[in-house]
């Protein structure tokens, strides 16, 4: 079983992030560090598929430029989706993984 969770936070609210682990799935994170000037995050994508399950985010960043909602830029907005995903292969069918279509 997998699946994948997404969390809307209000506008101009700040993330932050500790990575660890011995193999770390992460996507757009570095984007939540201290040091970043990004703006924060527009969505936070928490998944199941292993290395795989990062496709989810670009069904949620797909969503969320669909409905304006991002970084403002001169070529429109660019949503920013952190995400981490868990190896959760081996509890059930290992080809049932979080994808674009899922986020």
């Amino acid at each position: 079983m997998t699946g994948c969770t997404v969390v809307l936070p209000p506008a101009g609210s700040r993330g932050g992030v500790w990575v660890m682990g011995g193999g770390p799935g992460t996507r757009e994170t570095d984007g939540m560090s201290p040091h970043s000037r990004s703006e924060g995050p527009t969505a936070v994508l928490l998944t199941g598929g292993s290395a795989f399950g990062l496709a989810a985010a670009d069904g949620v960043a797909r969503w969320l430029e669909e409905r304006e909602r991002g970084t403002w830029t001169p070529a429109g907005p660019v949503p920013l989706v952190p995400t981490a995903v868990v190896y959760d292969l081996p509890s059930g069918d290992p080809k049932a993984r979080p994808g674009p279509d899922d986020g």
